[in-house]
């Protein structure tokens, strides 16, 4: 029997210190190699958070910094990341913050915009300073608001899931190597006061959080306090069906990944395979594509909608479905997935002088023009770079009657009738530049090159279109 008899300091650490060394251990953290950013407000939370990351740093020789986003949105917001420094300072942790600006928005949009602005902030920190882990302190009363937020607004099973304990957010972080974690989500609230009151530690109110014209300062005010009354520990019981929904949502992944490794051509989905699916796996896979592609999921009406039209549209039609994020496209019993873009200016003519790149980028049309150097033991022909250089490059849109040779023993034809042949959708071709030199089109994206000015002998420059 030990001698030593723990403090309330120490009980309330140690449920908090377990958290975060199970999350570095589950997201494979090296502590010789990454570093550890936490996302600190100067709230209660993330003080706390920051708090125990700061003592493991210590106990471990972990590399630990803190990040700030001032939002400018409080006449406070320079206190607070004064506060956030001298916190920092206090436990010999590094501070980086960075000033976001959220312009012209109505108050209903700023607590949205605020949080991607925050999340894109804190992934472009994460990059410059080498951190491969971002901790952010939501907790269990947290996951519970969520949860309940997301039943109130007739969310399925991927919002019924509620947040995710490791998980990498490209479209939040902008990129996908960075993971976010939250360590505290098994932790009330109330646990972190007690901790935070028993440490002294100080830390900001910010005063939005009281506003009740924000939707989860409505519910954290007003409803989830009658839920406390009337049924004790309901945030336990909303992380529980939480993760049962996690479950169920992690089926219905692997059922959609099945299906889109038989529906899946390259870049496109074929309607024989779509038609032998029933309803539900129909729209399980188009919200999983939706997913992987990085756009909002639509209501279930509108999915309802496009699965009426793609299945009901005659075969040679050229359905285009519109959706806030881009356009889902059937072009001859394939259906495509495309951005949304800006068409092309038609009487745009852009410059381009090349001198010897890889590539040019060409933002007007969404992609990189590759120049590739082929291989001396490579048969095909290609242009001398030498020539390349020597040439006014110019890109530009189809103006009518072009025409391109793709090879010698090949007649001249129309692009029209090339695009055919090549199978190229025309919703698409817009997007694909032709490049001139002087008056010649030497090279049309989704067709190839034209042969009039090949060489067979010496380097060899092929040409190649890259779209985003």
């Amino acid at each position: 029997m030990s001698d030593h008899c723990s403090s309330p300091g120490d009980r309330s650490l140690a449920p908090l210190m377990q958290a975060l060394q199970a999350t570095l251990a589950a997201s494979a953290f090296d502590v010789a190699r990454d570093t550890l950013a936490v996302a600190y407000s100067g709230g209660l939370d993330s003080a706390v958070l920051l708090d125990v990351a700061a003592q493991l740093a210590q106990q471990q020789g972990l590399r630990v910094l803190g990040l700030h986003v001032h939002h400018g949105l409080s006449p406070h917001a320079d206190a607070w990341l004064a506060h956030a420094q001298d916190f920092c300072t206090q436990r010999a942790l590094p501070l980086h913050a960075e000033r976001v600006h959220l312009d012209k928005l109505a108050d209903s949009g700023v607590e949205e915009a605020a949080r991607l602005a925050r999340y894109a902030a804190l992934g472009r920190l994460c990059r410059q300073h080498g951190a491969r882990l971002l901790l952010t302190a939501h907790h269990l009363d947290d996951q519970a608001e969520t949860v309940l937020l997301q039943l109130l607004r007739g969310s399925g099973l991927a919002g019924l899931s509620g947040m995710d304990g490791c998980h990498t957010a490209p479209a939040l972080l902008g990129d996908p190597d960075t993971l976010v974690a939250r360590p505290l989500l098994g932790i009330t609230r109330a646990q972190l006061e007690s901790y935070a009151r028993q440490r002294g530690l100080a830390w900001i109110e910010d005063e939005s959080n009281a506003d009740p014209r924000y939707t989860r300062n409505a519910l954290r005010h007003q409803v989830m306090p009658a839920l406390g009354r009337v049924f004790p520990g309901y945030q336990q019981r909303l992380a529980r069906s939480a993760g049962h929904a996690q479950g169920a949502q992690e089926l219905l992944r692997e059922v959609a990944e099945a299906d889109l490794l038989q529906c899946r051509r390259d870049d496109h989905l074929l309607m024989p395979a779509l038609r032998g699916l029933s309803e539900q796996r129909f729209l399980n896979l188009m919200r999983h594509w939706f997913g992987l592609r990085g756009m909002r999921m639509p209501s279930a009406a509108w999915m309802q909608e496009m699965r009426s039209q793609l299945l009901q549209a005659d075969v040679e039609a050229q359905l285009c479905v519109s959706h806030p994020d881009g356009e889902v496209h059937r072009y001859r019993e394939r259906v495509f997935l495309a951005p949304r873009r800006t068409p092309p200016d038609e009487g745009a003519v852009i410059r381009l002088r090349w001198e010897g790149q890889a590539q040019l980028r060409v933002d007007t049309y969404y992609g990189e023009l590759h120049f590739d150097l082929l291989a001396a033991d490579d048969t095909r022909r290609g242009f001398s770079p030498q020539w390349l250089r020597e040439q006014p490059l110019t890109v530009r849109a189809r103006s009518g009657g072009e025409r391109i040779q793709l090879g010698a023993n090949r007649p001249a034809r129309s692009l029209k009738q090339q695009y055919q042949s090549a199978d190229v959708p025309a919703w698409e071709r817009p997007y694909l530049p032709l490049l001139f030199a002087g008056d010649a089109l030497i090279f049309a994206a989704g067709i190839g090159m034209d042969c009039a000015h090949f060489t067979s002998d010496g380097e060899r420059i092929a040409l190649r279109w890259q779209a985003d």
